[in-house]
């Protein structure tokens, strides 16, 4: 799980500080970039995995009886868990790129709980839709592909030129909100 998000890191800032040079200007561009990725591979990783998870596991659901829940917040919690041992590398990685260590890391970990409010609640929505809708999942996969880039993780919020479609991105997108908040808290 954790070289996925280091792989995608590397593409992306090769991609975007090389040729597009999207973040280039950006100080500590690699820490912010390795930050968001992997915290929407959180996002990721929780939604889509629970979208199949109640479905998956039916013979379990039909031979015992719990709350049919309990199967989306087990996969939001081994995201978790991934979470935190990618963001044992992320730390890593910071330190190493001259980030120095602030006390407003303090609040790093607040920041997680909405972010995974935000995927409980959905991962338990998407969940429970599969089982009556199954196009679901691909239309899921293309919102989360959409997703990734109208929230500011490859830019920064101030790249965008209109004050106003950065206000719209940040009230439209509750991603969005939790991204733009960790960089001011690491940086």
């Amino acid at each position: 799980q954790l070289m996925r998000p280091l792989l995608l890191f590397t593409v992306l800032y090769i991609v975007f500080t090389k040729f597009v040079r999207l973040g280039s200007d950006v100080k500590y561009y690699p820490a912010l970039l390795l930050t968001a990725i992997v915290l929407f591979t959180f996002f990721s990783d929780a939604t889509s995995r629970s979208v199949t998870a109640v479905a998956d596991r039916e013979n379990l659901v039909r031979k015992i009886e719990f709350p049919r829940l309990v199967v989306p917040l087990a996969v939001l919690l081994v995201a978790y868990f991934n979470l935190m041992l990618n963001l044992l590398a992320v730390l890593v990685f910071v330190l190493a790129t001259g980030v120095e260590p602030r006390a407003e890391w303090l609040g790093f970990p607040l920041l997680l709980i909405p972010l995974g409010l935000f995927a409980g609640g959905l991962a338990m929505l998407l969940s429970a839709l599969f089982v009556r809708f199954r196009d679901v999942e691909p239309i899921w996969e293309v919102v989360l592909q959409a997703a990734f880039y109208a929230t500011p993780i490859l830019y920064t919020l101030e790249k965008i030129p209109n004050p106003d479609l950065q206000k719209a991105v940040l009230l439209l997108n509750p991603l969005a909100k939790i991204i733009v908040q960790t960089r001011h808290t690491l940086i």
